[in-house]
């Protein structure tokens, strides 16, 4: 009886140990890998010749200025929410750099570079590789006046390859997770040159894994002279995440920051380029969407990022090129202005088309070009030049007594009008770059393109 009461105690013994929680690692093992985290990503010296009170002071202030550039709590310590950042998947260039590194400065002498795509990772096809590093650089050359030419042989500005550990730069990869990959400055020798670590599983559209594009678009920012931004959200942020390739816009302090080393693109169609001028403007579905050339750029409150789309792709048949949008937020429903045309949209869906005249609008009326939707006077407003029509939603007909002047209905309100929208009671006006807003007529500022998105 006794020896079977301690084989059930034994049991029980073994099936907690093996059913209790995981212990956290040693904090020895935090501390080495940390300070290996220090020496690679914030230049801490070895220190081997240094005293134990050196060592943990030099730590420290390295610690210090990794909390700060992160922009979390700055302790000087080890605290959780500074592990978990220098756990997180990153890229391998440091976020300091030596004052007398002159790499970290550098950019290219001219504009015209070549790439050359070495070898291939196995995670995809070649033709998935070739496109997804295509499009990361297009990305960069669409705000600059940079082109890239591919090459197939030779060696090119950005020699682009896929390697595991030890791989000849003396930088060697520390498997799955940690370094995605890494890539060096504008100099001579490797530099341009960009690597990535094959113990990854890189993908091309999905979120599973680390998706090739944004990893790419990163890397190349190095390529052409970027340092990483203290900015979270910005491109060149050390960390990685994750963003859907094909709608992805370029974030503003990355759009800034290469245009103060390149210039600009003349052709540039980016929300932050304030020379930019919208087509038109509307609230749709809780958020924003601006029309230019062809392109949608929508934000939301629930997304982090400014999301791009060509007009074709969202609606087939409706021209790259339109004069005004609004939206009855009450029948979600859309309205789609082009010189005599009018779509009903739904989402996605178109559910009408018809003329201005089937609409309600005079004959005479040839172009509008600007339109909003007031939710407090169930009205549409159509403006031309500097005059604008009121329009009744409930009975389709247009309200006697109209045109008026702009300026009649909104004091100060002098130029002409180019686009507009409504949103939370205020009305904003557009006239080329320069937004005004109001309130029940009231001019109460004036803003800019740019203050609608991140820039």
């Amino acid at each position: 009886m006794k020896t079977y009461y301690q084989l059930c105690v034994l049991a029980v013994l073994v099936l907690r140990i093996h059913s209790a929680p995981v212990t956290p690692s040693p904090l020895k093992d935090d501390e080495d890998f940390a300070k290996d985290y220090l020496k690679k990503m914030y230049n801490m010296q070895d220190g081997s010749q240094k005293d134990a009170a050196s060592k943990v002071n030099e730590m420290s202030i390295k610690v210090s200025e990794m909390q700060q550039f992160f922009g979390l709590n700055v302790t000087g310590t080890l605290t959780a929410e500074t592990l978990e950042m220098m756990k997180k998947s990153r890229c391998g260039v440091p976020d300091v750099f030596a004052k007398e590194d002159k790499a970290s400065k550098a950019k290219w002498p001219r504009t015209t570079l070549t790439y050359r795509i070495v070898n291939y990772t196995p995670d995809m096809s070649v033709a998935e590789v070739d496109s997804t590093m295509a499009k990361a650089l297009q990305l960069w050359a669409n705000v600059t006046p940079l082109k890239f030419t591919r090459l197939y042989k030779g060696v090119a500005d950005i020699m682009i390859s896929f390697a595991v550990r030890e791989h000849g730069d003396k930088n060697p990869f520390d498997g799955p997770k940690g370094v995605l990959a890494h890539a060096y400055f504008p100099t001579t020798g490797l530099g341009g040159d960009a690597h990535f670590d094959d113990d990854e599983t890189f993908t091309f559209k999905s979120s599973l894994g680390s998706n090739l594009f944004n990893v790419a678009a990163h890397e190349f920012g190095h390529s052409l002279g970027l340092v990483h931004s203290k900015v979270k959200g910005a491109l060149m942020y050390p960390t990685y995440s994750y963003s859907y390739p094909d709608t992805y816009v370029l974030p503003g302090d990355d759009f800034k920051r290469i245009q103060a080393l390149y210039g600009k693109n003349s052709a540039t169609l980016h929300p932050c380029e304030p020379s930019l001028i919208m087509d038109a403007v509307s609230t749709l579905r809780g958020g924003r969407v601006f029309f230019k050339n062809g392109l949608i750029w929508f934000t939301h409150p629930q997304l982090s990022e400014t999301e791009q789309y060509e007009i074709k792709s969202v609606w087939t048949g409706i021209p790259d090129k339109i004069d005004a949008v609004f939206e009855d937020t009450k029948a979600d429903l859309a309205y789609i202005f082009k010189d005599q045309k009018v779509w009903v949209v739904r989402v996605t869906e178109i559910q009408n088309s018809m003329s201005f005249t089937n609409f309600g609008l005079p004959s005479s009326l040839k172009q509008i070009n600007a339109a909003l939707y007031d939710e407090n006077t169930k009205q549409a407003l159509f403006f031309v030049g500097k005059s604008y029509y009121s329009y009744d939603m409930s009975n389709m007909v247009m309200d006697a007594g109209f045109p008026k002047s702009v300026s009649s209905k909104f004091k100060d309100m002098t130029n002409s009008v180019t686009a507009a929208f409504q949103e939370s009671g205020y009305i904003y006006l557009y006239a080329g770059t320069t937004v005004y807003q109001y309130s029940n007529g009231k001019l109460l500022k004036k803003l800019t393109s740019q203050d609608f998105f991140k820039c």
